[in-house]
């Protein structure tokens, strides 16, 4: 589930306070650790910016030459 920044930012806050133990509030929430401590270490290196969300795949996937492929794959027929 893909949360906006806003969300993150209150859960970040809702963690931040000292009443409960980090780990018992994410459970109560449903967050993975792991998630959390994302956000959190975006939050902490950018501020407010750095929360929102980060495409999980790249922008750039390689290629091989298909000038190449295709000469290889005459030689397979």
């Amino acid at each position: 589930m893909r949360y906006p920044a806003s969300e993150k930012a209150e859960i970040i806050q809702l963690v931040e306070q000292p009443h409960l133990p980090t780990k018992r509030t994410l459970d109560k929430l449903g967050i993975p650790r792991a998630t959390f401590y994302r956000w959190y270490d975006r939050y902490r290196e950018g501020g407010l910016e750095a929360r929102a969300d980060h495409r999980s795949r790249p922008d750039r996937v390689w290629k091989p030459d298909s000038g190449r492929c295709a000469a290889r794959s005459s030689i397979w027929r």
